[in-house]
């Protein structure tokens, strides 16, 4: 097996790496809400897109939670969403 000529050069724009050159995912945008009810308690949910290269692509999170670490999703419009996928 001969070796190449030239060294492989992959771009790593968009890619986001910590200090070990982990891909570090991250959410998108917010796609759908949803609400459910847990005995009385109301749970408002949010379906989040994210960057994933080994998970999931779409997660369900809690809203209340979720905005915690990702206000800047929540200044478009979400749309509301039926189908829990």
């Amino acid at each position: 097996m001969s070796m190449p000529k030239e060294p492989l050069a992959i771009p790593l724009d968009g890619l986001n790496l910590d200090d070990k050159l982990y891909f570090i995912e991250e959410p998108l945008e917010i796609v759908g809400r949803e609400v459910k009810w847990l005995k009385r308690s109301r749970i408002p949910l949010v379906k989040v897109r994210w960057n994933s290269k080994r998970g999931p692509e779409f997660t369900w999170e809690r809203e209340d939670q979720f905005k915690k670490n990702y206000q800047h999703l929540f200044t478009k419009n979400v749309p509301s969403s039926s189908a829990a996928s």
